[in-house]
């Protein structure tokens, strides 16, 4: 199998094992579905910690809101009484008033605290440091840890407008967030290997050769967003090595 190192710019993203008879439009798929989930569990695990603390999201009327305001304007959050966390809750007002500060119990928001660390372990970047390649079903096994916690501290299901729920059923609005220009729509996906773009009518082997043992650097970027940076020819780390030999030599010479 042919290891693909991932990058997006210069920041490694995951490695990923593929064969060098795949397609290039295929593997273009398959590497932006990775990166895309990646993204939607880190979205998810941000707004669980904010459930962990405040509770529930408010209805889009009620957002940002004070109590005055809610309560002169004759608002009211008809889903607190329905998603209530298992084992009841205690107050913590969400200072962004995004949330309605009924906030899950200690036990339930470890069971809560506790997936998000997981989740976050088995998507880290830290696993290509580890030679340990990523794959759809480690996403997916990641995003279904997830749901699963949040379905034992809500068995009675989040309300349809909360993020994280919205995450869930593939209906989130990424509109003019910043996460929304992270993410890279498979139609506009482009790799690049050793500073020349990937054409899709290629398989893998045309481009780098029919040695299934490789280990290559892609890098993923949008259309149109041009050549990303080449990978230097010395490593950082090697660098840091040659100037401290060079120092030791000089102070050996003095």
């Amino acid at each position: 199998m042919v290891l693909l190192h991932v990058k997006r710019g210069d920041e490694s993203q995951f490695l990923y094992e593929t064969s060098t008879g795949i397609g290039i439009q295929q593997l273009a798929f398959e590497l932006v579905t990775i990166y895309n989930g990646r993204l939607k569990v880190s979205r998810i695990c941000s707004e669980i910690e904010e459930l962990a603390k405040h509770g529930t999201m408010l209805p889009p009327d009620m957002l940002g809101l004070t109590d005055e305001q809610v309560e002169e304007l004759h608002l009211v959050d008809e889903w607190a009484d329905k998603c209530i966390p298992s084992g009841g809750w205690r107050f913590n007002r969400d200072p962004v008033g995004r949330r309605n500060g009924r906030q899950p119990q200690s036990k339930m928001g470890e069971v809560l605290t506790k997936a998000i660390e997981d989740a976050k372990a088995m998507i880290s970047k830290k696993l290509t440091s580890e030679n340990k390649p990523l794959t759809q079903r480690i996403v997916q096994d990641a995003l279904d840890l997830l749901r699963g916690a949040v379905t034992i501290v809500y068995p009675m299901q989040l309300p349809p407008h909360d993020p994280i729920r919205m995450e869930f059923s593939n209906t989130e609005d990424l509109a003019g967030t910043q996460a929304s220009l992270e993410v890279i729509e498979p139609s506009k996906a482009q790799l690049w290997f050793a500073g020349k773009m990937m054409h899709v009518d290629k398989r893998l082997g045309e481009i780098v050769g029919a040695n299934e043992k490789t280990k290559i650097i892609v890098k993923l970027a949008k259309l149109n967003e041009g050549a990303p940076g080449r990978e230097p020819v010395i490593t950082e780390d090697a660098k840091r090595q040659m100037m401290l030999h060079a120092y030791r030599r000089q102070e050996e010479l003095k």
